[in-house]
């Protein structure tokens, strides 16, 4: 199993909230299995995304989605994403 984290500021948690619940199909149609959100305790804005994937082709191939770009421009995210990828140990 890899697990994918994502960790970028937006402008607003509330509407990027919803454009990424409103992603969930896109999601599990790429092999997402299993996501969680969290937000910075000193900065609500500052959010951390995690998305497991079967493998870790499925997981790079996913972050090079179009779409994905597309919805995180219009969930009004900030800057460059840091990305990252683990196994499970």
């Amino acid at each position: 199993m890899t697990t994918l984290f994502v960790r970028h500021e937006v402008s607003d948690y509330a509407a990027w909230r919803k454009i990424y619940d409103a992603f969930s199909p896109v999601q599990k149609a790429n092999g997402v299995t299993a996501q969680a959100v969290y937000r910075a305790v000193d900065n609500p804005n500052d959010i951390t995304v995690t998305h497991e994937f079967a493998t870790l082709e499925a997981a790079q191939s996913f972050i090079k989605l179009d779409e994905l770009k597309t919805a995180m421009r219009t969930g009004g995210v900030l800057g460059t994403p840091t990305v990252w990828f683990t196994n499970k140990a």
